[in-house]
């Protein structure tokens, strides 16, 4: 494999999404017929040796990916969390930023009834809330993320779902009512000793 097949690779390794020839020409300083054979030695290269990468032709443009047989095993490895589960703290944060937005601190503790400043921090730290301005009395709002969008599926935010759907009975709201009053004075009693 020669110095161009080798740095071809390198960036296909390097770039997240499919790159064109004529991108990997321009990169690389040298003619788009020349990375077209250079991607043929790629292709060959990979076909001829027992390999798990593959170099596949989407999207307009060339990607590594890995070999068909290693999937299960990385369907398997992958689908495992690499970060914990939202804490119920952190869920409600960001389900009020998400319904709300653009929702200062304040405003989540004045919903909440509690702080929220070790939630929103770690929804910052994971990327599903970022800053979006100040209120009119200079607190920091925020609002959700496309990584937010993405992670729970949405094809934007009129995807949320209805809370307008969430329709109690009688019944259920009394419950309800009477289990945020409990945690309420809970809460105002501090923690139980």
């Amino acid at each position: 494999m020669n110095t161009l097949a080798r740095t071809v690779e390198a960036l296909l390794f390097l770039s997240s999404e499919p790159v064109s020839a004529e991108r990997l020409a321009d990169a690389c300083e040298v003619s788009e017929a020349e990375v077209i054979e250079a991607l043929a030695r790629l292709r060959e290269h990979y076909a001829e040796g027992f390999r798990g990468v593959v170099l596949r032709e989407v999207a307009g443009g060339f990607t590594l990916a890995t070999d068909p047989v290693a999937e299960r095993a990385a369907r398997r490895l992958l689908a495992k969390p690499r970060t914990p589960p939202l804490t119920q703290a952190q869920a409600e944060c960001l389900a009020i930023v998400a319904y709300l937005q653009p929702v200062s601190r304040p405003e989540l503790a004045r919903i909440r009834g509690v702080a929220s400043e070790s939630a929103v921090g770690t929804l910052l730290d994971r990327g599903l809330i970022e800053e979006s301005g100040r209120s009119r009395f200079g607190a920091v709002l925020y609002r959700t993320t496309e990584l937010f969008e993405k992670l729970f599926g949405l094809s934007g935010l009129d995807a949320l779902p209805d809370p307008a759907r969430f329709d109690p009975t009688p019944e259920e709201e009394g419950e309800l009512r009477e289990r945020l009053l409990r945690a309420g004075d809970q809460r105002a009693q501090g923690p139980l000793r």
